[in-house]
């Protein structure tokens, strides 16, 4: 390789003459620099570029106007995303020059170029306004080339060839190389070569780097060789594709004419005739009403009338589907004996004496009357008491299909109602979804969670279900999707709920409500014994042989570590048990385990509730009160202190709702106008200011029943006398002192029994609640019932 060069002028000698400069190759040394981002430039190609932006605009221009029109053009080894025109470029590069120069549009340009030669940068000449650089030109050489590089061109030329035949998006470019283009000239046949492969751009700068001629005809056959392995993939690729596409079209073409074969013999018949003739098969079986059958005739003549590949055809058929699907009179037989019934509910629950009761007059009803007559149950109680439960039990005493959905979130009254069929994915409502998977008319069907409804610009599923759960209106429902009444009115509705307080008053008055309250420790025990320990030990592969829990060890879990109205919490602990004894026998621990009073520790940790009572001696003040949660009955400290003060003051914590507010304000009043009377404490509100709390103060609290224990906490604390720690109460206070009746005598009396406080104070006018309860909760408590508060006065200081 030859290079001249001198203070002003690069040039490169003619293989012709000696000495002599062409002028038209007379390069300048200070060159103006464009940076290009996808692949570098060869000498000898003559080629179209464009170039957006205004700097591109403005150097392209001015090159463009000057004498020579020669420009170089360097790739960029790093880009700068904030000016790309302070971008890292390789050193090495390509001069060209511009024969066509044209404006697209406001910033973009279009020139066609011709690669002169390739040049290196000696340094940067300035860098604005436009990037130049005194650059070094080198030339290949145009001496006759010795045999090696000979031999290197004529591989390339055969690997061209190679990849003629392989691909043809190169077949005219490659061609014109070939034939134009000798061993001779080796240069220019590289250069050329290496400008259409699809290499990467840091290989391709590589061979323009490259200025021996056999080290970059090496360089060329290695990118040759991986172009081809390249292409022989694709050309396999597209080979497995096509095979797998013709055998596609085969079988495709094949089953067309086997099913034109079978129907021409009539051994099969075409899709819209099967599944005419699967639609009468279903009316058929079913007793349809008059409306339902005019409607399906209606269809079923629009479905003839339809080709398959019509939009309405698909319409029809789902519509067809839907309405042949339901059991039109379609029921199941009853079971309908009083004692099998009775045997099924005590084998499935313990306790609940007075839902068994209920369940045993519905089915009795049913057998006198031979249909259900409108009764809608509302099993209402806290989580884990069984109410889900108690449907199973109902639909297998009753020997009839049973279907559970959640209500809890749901938003939208077409999941009722059905959606209306002009909508893309319409489809009936659950209730519809629900006769259709059961199979039968006459179902158990539960409505879970009622309480937890929804509602939304969607519109108010609870208002769609007064339609549902109303016996005058359920014999014509109507569902939105169907069109098409269906009778609802033999389906036995059971809902259930955790409170009564969201439930709208419309829905609710629909409904007969059944209370669960919750089970109190000897119940929960029996539960443990016959339900939860045989059901986990069977979950669990284990055996009697393998495990045993005693009674007291049961009462210390029920007791201490799953403190609920319901049994939940009981089952994961026991379940926790469970698996520990599984992982000794996986361990090779194979002996029977006994799990006592002693050990439960060890299994289940230390205990999570060490009691409900705070005080181990009352203190002036404090009182112990009864409340109604939606998780069962609990018991509720009241706490009364006062601070010496000019003027009398109140105020209460313990986040208390608006109710409880009043109610304590109500106790302040009359407490104190009640003691006004007595020389003695009249002037103790006068000279104190009362702080009335309710511990705990993170759980927001409400309702009325708590009125009388905050007077009692109020009296106490002014006469300075404690109330027993063995006495609880109950009820609303007004401001003469009268006692109103309240709800939750049953959840309140057995929170009562779970503290060990036996001695209660409770509305007179909740005499009957309290007498209607079980004998084994009333069992060793002593009742007291007040009309007045000074009634409450005497039972708690001077009890008889």
């Amino acid at each position: 390789m030859n290079e001249i060069e001198d203070e002003n002028v690069n040039r490169k000698e003619s293989p012709n003459s000696s000495g002599l400069v062409i002028v038209s190759e007379i390069l300048p040394d200070r060159l103006t620099i464009i940076p290009i981002l996808q692949r570098p430039i060869f000498p000898g190609l003559l080629m179209p570029l464009t170039f957006s932006g205004p700097q591109y605009m403005k150097t392209l221009q001015q090159v463009y106007n000057s004498d020579k029109k020669v420009l170089g053009v360097v790739m960029v080894k790093k880009r700068n995303r904030e000016n790309f025109w302070d971008s890292l470029l390789y050193k090495i590069g390509t001069a060209v020059k511009i024969y066509k120069f044209a404006i697209v549009d406001e910033n973009t340009v279009q020139v066609i170029v011709q690669g002169l030669h390739r040049f290196t940068r000696t340094r940067v000449a300035w860098k604005e306004p436009i990037l130049t650089w005194k650059v070094k030109y080198s030339f290949d050489s145009v001496i006759k080339p010795s045999d090696e590089l000979k031999a290197y061109t004529l591989a390339i030329m055969s690997s061209i060839k190679e990849l003629l035949k392989l691909n043809p998006i190169f077949q005219e470019q490659l061609k014109m190389v070939v034939n134009l283009i000798s061993s001779e000239n080796p240069g220019i046949l590289i250069d050329i070569t290496s400008s259409m492969l699809n290499s990467s751009p840091e290989k391709l700068q590589d061979i323009l780097e490259t200025f021996d001629l056999i080290s970059r005809s090496k360089k060329l056959l290695i990118l040759l060789k991986e172009e081809i392995e390249l292409t022989h993939l694709q050309e396999k690729i597209e080979k497995q594709i096509e095979e797998k596409l013709s055998k596609q079209q085969k079988d495709f073409f094949l089953r067309e004419q086997l099913k034109i074969i079978k129907k021409e013999l009539g051994l099969e018949k075409d899709d819209k005739s099967a599944e005419l003739e699967k639609f009468q098969k279903r009316i058929e079986n079913l007793k349809l009403t008059t409306e339902a059958a005019k409607v399906i005739n209606e269809e079923l003549d629009k479905l003839k009338m339809l080709e398959p590949a019509s939009p309405e055809y698909n319409v029809t058929r789902s519509y067809l589907n839907a309405l042949t699907e339901l059991p039109w009179g379609i029921y199941s037989q009853d079971r309908l004996n009083i004692k099998i019934a009775r045997k099924i509910l005590n084998e499935d629950h313990y306790g609940l004496d007075d839902l068994k009761i209920m369940i045993l007059e519905l089915i009795s009803t049913i057998m006198k009357k031979g249909r259900v007559t409108g009764s809608i149950l509302c099993l209402v109680g806290p989580p884990g008491v069984g109410k889900t439960s108690v449907g199973y039990s109902i639909a297998r005493a009753l020997d009839r299909r049973f279907y559970r959905f959640s209500l809890g979130g749901m938003r939208d009254e077409a999941e009722i109602k059905g959606h209306r069929r002009t909508y893309i994915g319409a489809m009936p409502g659950k209730i519809i979804q629900s006769l259709k998977r059961t199979g039968t008319a006459n179902p158990v069907i539960m409505l879970d969670e009622i309480d937890k409804i929804g509602k939304s610009f969607l519109g108010d599923p609870a208002s769609a279900l007064l339609e549902v759960l109303d016996p005058e209106q359920n014999k014509d429902f109507l569902d939105h999707y169907l069109d098409v009444r269906f009778d609802l009115s033999n389906i036995l509705f059971i809902t259930t709920a955790n409170q009564l307080d969201t439930i709208p008053r419309p829905l609710l008055d629909r409904m007969e409500v059944m209370t669960i309250s919750g089970y109190i420790l000897q119940e929960k025990v029996e539960i443990a014994k016959r339900f939860l320990i045989p059901r986990q030990m069977e979950q669990h592969g284990l055996r009697k042989k393998d495990i045993s829990i005693t009674d007291k060890a049961l009462k210390m879990l029920i007791d201490q570590y799953s403190r609920e109205a319901g049994v939940r919490n009981l089952e994961k602990q026991i379940r926790k048990i469970m698996r520990q004894v599984t992982l000794k026998h996986a361990e090779g621990h194979n002996k029977k385990i006994s799990v006592s009073s002693r050990n439960l520790k060890k299994y289940l940790g230390n205990p999570v509730y060490k009691t409900e009572k705070l005080y181990s001696k009352m203190i002036p003040g404090v009182t112990l009160g009864l409340a109604w949660t939606s998780l069962g009955g609990t018991t509720l400290y009241i706490e009364a202190s006062a601070l010496s003060a000019k003027s009398a003051g109140f105020k209460q914590t313990g986040q208390l709702g608006n109710v409880m507010q009043e109610s304590s304000e109500i106790a302040y009043s009359y407490v104190r106008s009640f003691l006004s009377k007595d020389d003695r404490y009249k002037d103790f509100f006068n000279q104190n200011f009362i702080h009335l709390h309710v511990p705990a103060g993170a759980t927001p609290k409400d309702g009325p029943s708590a009125g009388i224990t905050m007077a009692l906490a109020l009296y106490s604390l002014a006469v300075n006398k404690p109330v027993r720690k063995d006495i609880a109460l109950t009820g609303e206070l007004t401001l003469t002192g009268k006692i109103l009746p309240i709800g939750g005598i049953k959840e309140k009396t057995i929170a009562a029994r779970r503290v060990g406080v036996f001695e209660l104070i409770i509305p007179r006018e909740n005499q009957f609640d309290y007498e209607d309860l079980p004998d084994y909760i009333r069992k060793g408590i002593k009742i007291y019932y007040a009309d007045y508060f000074k009634d409450v006065i005497d039972y708690v200081y001077n009890p008889r």
